[in-house]
């Protein structure tokens, strides 16, 4: 049997979001199942959810959903970025994805966000 590594050595994604005058920052541990995971709001704006599959020993996958909620038929999906290992080396935000920019339809909105992917310890 697989021994879990200590809660300091467990994966942990962390990422920044920065829109209009707001910086928040969105952490994300290994899950089994994506549909557990809830979506951030961010203003009223957008909604960003950050999944990350796997256990506390490694990360199969890391996948970053945006969605739009000023638009009819909110939300609507408007950037997906889905990573696989093997994964950037530095744990510094946002070594994993660099910055992105992503913008609403409505009005060009922009939400800006950098991830990086590390461990407890590295907080």
């Amino acid at each position: 049997m697989a021994q879990t590594p200590p809660a300091a050595e467990a994966p942990l994604l962390r990422c920044e979001l920065r829109y209009v005058s707001t910086t928040m920052q969105v952490e994300a541990r290994p899950v089994a199942d994506p549909y557990t995971v809830a979506a951030q709001d961010v203003g009223t704006r957008f909604r960003f959810k950050a999944v990350v599959l796997g256990t506390p020993e490694r990360v199969d996958s890391v996948s970053l959903y945006t969605y739009d909620m000023a638009v009819d038929n909110a939300p609507v999906l408007i950037h997906e970025v889905v990573l696989r290992p093997p994964f950037p080396a530095g744990t510094a935000i946002p070594a994993l994805t660099g910055w992105n920019h992503v913008y609403s339809s409505r009005l060009g909105r922009e939400l800006v966000y950098g991830c990086a992917l590390g461990t407890e310890a590295a907080r």
